[in-house]
């Protein structure tokens, strides 16, 4: 069946279909240059719209704009509650919008909609309930202090959080809408103001978010959002010197670059970037739980995660049934439109990942290992690729050691836990990891042991708001989520008092 046969509402077609602008302020503008960049729907190949490309000028427009509002008495003296209520009010108009916003979502990205609308939305939904509630309840400390070198002085000591500044908010291309909002919630919860630049590929659902921000009620500069390159409008954002903190999602290897950048601006800086995360299945697993976990831990949103669990070691003796169930799996997906109900797995974002991702697979090969199923792209339109499981597998091989950003699984056998935890550390990153065990003992044991931000224990990559997430190692710095995510956006000042 042809993926063309699958079409969206007309409400999102129209959307899509519209003129596109980046908002600054309160108004909508067109790159000063005219230039603007195609956006395509890959599950067809097809240019499905354009937007600006913004570069350092129109980033300086919207950069001033968010000074303006967060230095302007309409925001800056708004109270908690108020905050509390637009983020509420926010929430809800995208609650409501869901099935529009997860439409869009899938044509732009390749995601499913039913998963978009279910998963992706509906965690952003709560989490920006859950920083909502964080508007009220950002608070200091009272302290006693001794000065002794003052004797018989006295003095009152407290501090105090407060917002930070104007936020430039960098998003990733796979979780678009999810993204943009672990950047919006705490941002907007503890006072700041946001220029957020979308991935060039995956632009849309960013200025419709922004529609419904105005909409929810926030002052004009609050919430900016420019489109663009990530050369020209991203690096214009993360050299700027009037942001006070950036936050940004993507590769390691850009992650780098915008952490040297902010250092001349002394930018306070979060940072979620790369992953190879290990999937461990213990010798007590049981073997169909610990594979049907497995195979959706690297093959959900097309293994497009950041923590999605690429590398699988199994116990050498599951290793074969564990490894022919997840192949059996992979063989069985539904490849397809994005749009159709039935589509286990989407297109890669663009033909560029597609290229990436199977040559990533043919490296594999070419060192010695084997594909039990898949292998690379299908034939027709589209940026599809084979859900993919390999074995025989070098552990210092590029297919075992660096993010492929794809539905490619590299199954590698271990002894015993000892092994285990090694080869599991054996990563410049430190993104997440999941251990499959009825063992609580071993568990219990392995935790302290791997290094990773996250670590999921019979499940993989389930996220909570409650929860923070980030990395070690090259993986990042900082977290998203939970209460950790305030203190990222917002400084501490210390107060003493001569009473």
């Amino acid at each position: 069946m042809s993926v063309s046969e699958f079409h969206a509402s007309a409400e999102a077609m129209a959307f899509i279909q519209s003129e596109h602008k980046c908002l600054v302020g309160e108004q909508w503008l067109a790159a000063a240059d005219g230039r603007t960049l195609p956006v395509y729907n890959p599950a067809t190949g097809e240019r499905i719209a354009t937007v600006p490309s913004a570069d350092k000028a129109e980033v300086d427009m919207a950069v001033a704009a968010a000074r303006q509002a967060f230095d302007d008495s309409t925001w800056s003296r708004i109270t908690p509650v108020e905050r509390q209520k637009l983020l509420w009010d926010f929430a809800d108009l995208i609650d409501k919008n869901a099935k529009l916003l997860a439409e869009i979502e899938s044509i732009d990205n390749g995601k499913s909609a039913v998963i978009a609308e279910l998963v992706d939305i509906r965690v952003a939904v709560d989490f920006l309930r859950y920083m909502a509630g964080f508007a009220t309840k950002i608070e200091g400390r009272t302290l006693d202090v001794s000065v002794p070198y003052m004797p018989g002085a006295r003095f009152h000591g407290y501090t105090r959080r407060e917002a930070v500044g104007v936020v430039g908010a960098i998003v990733a291309w796979n979780f678009p809408i999810l993204l943009a909002c672990w950047k919006l919630g705490p941002a907007l919860a503890t006072g700041c103001t946001v220029v957020l630049k979308p991935a060039e590929e995956t632009p849309l659902t960013a200025l419709k978010l922004a529609e419904l921000a105005l909409e929810a009620g926030y002052p004009p500069g609050v919430i900016n959002v420019v489109t663009g390159v990530g050369h020209e409008a991203g690096a214009a954002l993360s050299n700027h010197p009037d942001v006070d903190k950036l936050t940004f999602t993507g590769s390691t290897e850009v992650g780098k670059l915008i952490g040297k950048a902010v250092m001349d601006t002394m930018t306070r800086v979060t940072l979620e970037l790369g992953g190879k995360s290990p999937t461990i299945v213990l010798e007590d697993a049981d073997v169909q739980t610990a594979a049907q976990g497995a195979a959706n831990a690297i093959f959900f949103n097309h293994g497009q995660v950041c923590c999605a669990g690429s590398r699988l070691y199994v116990h050498k003796k599951h290793f074969d049934n564990v490894v022919a169930d997840i192949s059996d799996i992979a063989a069985g997906m539904k490849l397809g439109s994005g749009l159709d109900p039935n589509t286990q797995m989407g297109p890669l974002v663009s033909t560029r990942q597609q290229e990436r991702v199977c040559g990533y697979i043919q490296q594999g090969l070419e060192s010695g290992a084997r594909a039990t199923t898949g292998g690379g792209a299908t034939e027709g339109p589209g940026f599809f690729v084979q859900p993919t499981v390999l074995v025989d597998v070098d552990q210092n091989t590029r297919v075992a050691r660096e993010e492929i950003f794809g539905p490619v699984l590299v199954a590698m056998p271990f002894d015993d836990m000892d092994e285990a935890v090694r080869i599991a550390n054996d990563s410049q990153y430190g993104l997440g990891a999941s251990i499959w065990s009825n063992n609580l003992s071993a568990v219990h044991r392995m935790v302290p042991q791997i290094q990773a931000g996250s670590i999921w224990v019979n499940c993989h990559s389930i996220l909570d708001p409650a929860l923070p997430f980030g990395g070690f190692k090259q993986s990042g710095l900082g977290r998203e989520m939970g209460h950790e995510a305030i203190e990222h956006y917002t400084e501490v000042k210390s107060v003493l008092m001569n009473v």
